[in-house]
């Protein structure tokens, strides 16, 4: 199955989340990654420090845009000075495609700085995949969406959460960032199967994949990002792999970062599963 224009980057291998705490060693050690992972936000400023990081890792390495603001579910459309700095950032860094969060999180300007979940509505599908559009036409690069972990499901909703990924992306005509972990989480959280989930999703709009570490609290499990991978989630992503084919993949490691070294290893446990990855049927 030949490559398509949201999983064309296959030879984008493992990366790591740009993270302060290992700047220095980054700067002074150049160790051989694949590609770093930055927060859009992070670097939409003027000048100082940050970009002056940036701009030193990107003489070096290849680096792809994630946002955490974009709020594609909001009903409000996108902000106009938001994308005018974003386009900016992604003719700095060139990234090939770009990520946000299938959420909403903002009303009337008022920021809750959270990613909540979506009332999965056909009225939601609708301006959700118009701002989607909107944001992919003035960046013009391919934009991909993140499913994100979620705590609570709205009584409203009209269809499972992967039929409204499905109808999200089918109608903005857009990549997805599946996160592997995110969909074991909610699995549990709200009891449906992983593996349904991922035997639903269209393989050929994978544009990138996510791992990381959960945390079990009470009756929850909590998507922390702040310890290695678990079984259940390697084992949902050699599933997905499998799927997918061979396909960029970000170790997301937030809280109680450990050294770099560490973090680089356990990104690079996801090699195990993709040298023999065939793109199967969707």
């Amino acid at each position: 199955m030949p490559a398509n224009r949201f999983n064309a980057f296959t030879d984008y291998g493992i990366g790591i989340g740009l993270r302060i705490p290992h700047y220095d060693h980054i700067m002074e050690r150049k160790p051989v990654v694949d590609w770093f992972e930055i927060i859009s936000e992070n670097y939409m400023v003027d000048g100082g420090r940050p970009l002056a990081a940036l701009d030193r890792i990107l003489e070096q390495y290849r680096v792809v845009q994630h946002g955490v603001s974009m709020y594609f579910g909001n009903a409000a459309r996108p902000n106009r000075e938001h994308l005018k700095k974003l386009k900016a950032l992604t003719k700095r860094t060139q990234t090939p495609w770009l990520s946000d969060h299938l959420c909403w999180g903002s009303v009337d300007g008022h920021y809750t700085h959270d990613l909540l979940p979506m009332p999965y509505t056909r009225e939601a599908v609708e301006w959700t995949a118009r701002n989607i559009r909107e944001v992919q036409d003035t960046l013009g690069i391919p934009v991909a969406v993140e499913n994100v972990s979620s705590y609570a499901e709205f009584h409203a909703s009209e269809m499972t959460e992967w039929e409204f990924l499905n109808e999200v992306v089918e109608r903005a005509d857009c990549g997805i960032l599946l996160d592997v972990n995110n969909i074991y989480v909610s699995s549990k959280n709200h009891g449906f199967d992983p593996y349904e989930y991922l035997a639903a999703v269209p393989a050929h709009r994978v544009a990138q994949i996510h791992i990381a570490g959960h945390t079990k609290f009470k009756k929850y499990l909590l998507d922390t990002h702040d310890h290695p991978v678990l079984d259940p989630v390697w084992k949902l992503y050699a599933h997905a792999i499998r799927r997918a084919g061979r396909t960029a993949t970000l170790l997301e490691w937030d809280d109680r970062i450990p050294s770099f070294d560490e973090v680089h290893t356990e990104a690079l446990k996801a090699n195990r599963h993709l040298p023999h990855a065939e793109i199967l049927a969707a």
